[in-house]
């Protein structure tokens, strides 16, 4: 038995997996049917912004006064940093209550961390009876450990090239994988991607007898001091609290989607338009003040995304304190840093999967290596003192810079 939340994320931590297979987890759901899981849900998928898009979802709802929960991932401190009841983090009482109940049964079969937190998270959600829950995929669709539920709406916010040893090695793969979130005569909602990814999500759902809906385009963007407004009909002057011009794109996302279900939950304008401008998650363009910038982009499309945020929302010179997972395919990444960065500083953090400087040879000839984040970071704000210290390459390193600077 646990019975602190400090000895539970060890407990998760030992038991972490790097293999992706559902064996163990589908025996265990045999006994235990997940069929008893009727909450109503909006399930998410996506390379990028299923995140921040399940965030916008859960503030428009919780102001429209329903029970909301969410579930996404990762966690950085606490594992009940995964779960949000009503824009609150869950009990941690629950939640050890149910860990416990289902300790023994978890270790027999195998589980994983995050197959047991997916299920404790379900009961929790389950147990407490709320109008509707939106729950982030961990990874792909398929065979992800959210993937026992029928939602509402299932969501498809992009698709690019990531997680390719587990998900596939091309745009098609990848999206036919993430499109395991279809479910028979449930509507899907799809973000702006390639005709590559979506040729097999359009097969999937002629399959499943879905009705496709695609987010449409956004218009007139202006920045004001702390966000940014736009246009997306039938609404005007959309307001988001962040100045990152990428979610944008998961914002209107988000707009789409409260209109498939707005006949069983109807979210006003004005509720829609205060849950928008809710704070989003950590580390996603985060200015700490006007010269430190924190954004846990990770892989390409993230990268672009960054990037071109930066080029509409800053005039400052920009050196870059980067590090990364070792799985991060940083030949094209640093690339991309290169073209807004006047320096690039590499650096490692820990972690167990964080790329070390051996993990860096290649690149140690262009950009300079400094051992110590913290030491790197200081030596950067002391040298450029007016100019836009940029932390990215890892969500994990932006939550341990930003909790360092707060």
């Amino acid at each position: 038995m646990i019975d602190d939340i400090i000895a539970l994320n060890k407990y998760f931590i030992k038991h972490e997996s790097s293999e992706y297979s559902r064996s163990n987890y589908d025996k265990f759901l045999r006994t235990f049917h997940p069929e008893k899981f009727n909450f109503s849900s909006i399930h998410l998928s996506g390379t990028n912004g299923k995140g921040s898009t399940a965030l916008f979802l859960s503030h428009c709802l919780f102001k429209a006064h329903y029970h909301v929960g969410l579930y996404h991932s990762p966690f950085y401190q606490n594992v009940l940093e995964m779960i949000l009841i009503d824009d609150r983090k869950v009990d941690e009482k629950l939640y050890l209550d149910i860990f416990n109940q289902y300790q023994n049964n978890f270790e027999e079969y195998h589980l994983t961390s995050f197959e047991m937190q997916t299920f404790i998270a379900y009961r929790i959600f389950e147990e407490l009876k709320l109008d509707i829950v939106i729950i982030e995929v961990g990874m792909g669709g398929i065979v992800d450990a959210t993937n026992i539920i029928t939602p509402i709406l299932s969501i498809i916010t992009s698709v690019s090239l990531e997680h390719t040893a587990y998900l596939g090695h091309s745009l098609s793969e990848i999206a036919y994988n993430k499109a395991g979130i279809i479910k028979d005569y449930v509507p899907v909602l799809v973000g702006k991607l390639s005709e590559e990814a979506l040729i097999p999500i359009y097969q999937k759902i002629k399959e499943c007898h879905s009705i496709l809906s695609l987010v449409d385009d956004f218009h007139y963007v202006r920045y004001f001091e702390d966000g940014i407004l736009f246009d997306y009909l039938p609404y005007h002057d959309i307001k988001i609290a962040t100045r990152a011009f990428y979610q944008i794109k998961n914002a209107s996302i988000a707009i789409e989607a409260l209109k498939i279900i707005a006949k069983d939950f109807f979210v006003s304008e004005e509720q829609m338009r205060q849950g928008l401008m809710m704070p989003l998650l950590k580390g996603r363009y985060e200015y700490i003040d006007e010269h430190i910038l924190i954004d846990g982009a990770h892989n390409k499309e993230a990268i672009e995304n960054l990037v071109a945020s930066l080029s509409r929302d800053n005039k400052k010179p920009i050196h870059t304190l980067f590090a990364s997972f070792l799985d991060k395919n940083i030949d094209a990444i640093l690339p991309l840093l290169s073209s807004v960065s006047s320096s690039i500083t590499i650096t490692t953090f820990p972690h167990r999967r964080a790329r070390k400087e051996e993990d860096y040879f290649l690149y140690l000839g262009d950009y300079a290596f400094k051992e110590d984040c913290y030491q790197a970071y200081l030596e950067l704000r002391e040298k450029y003192p007016d100019d836009l210290i940029l932390i990215t390459g890892s969500l994990y390193f932006a939550y341990l810079m930003e909790d360092y600077l707060s």
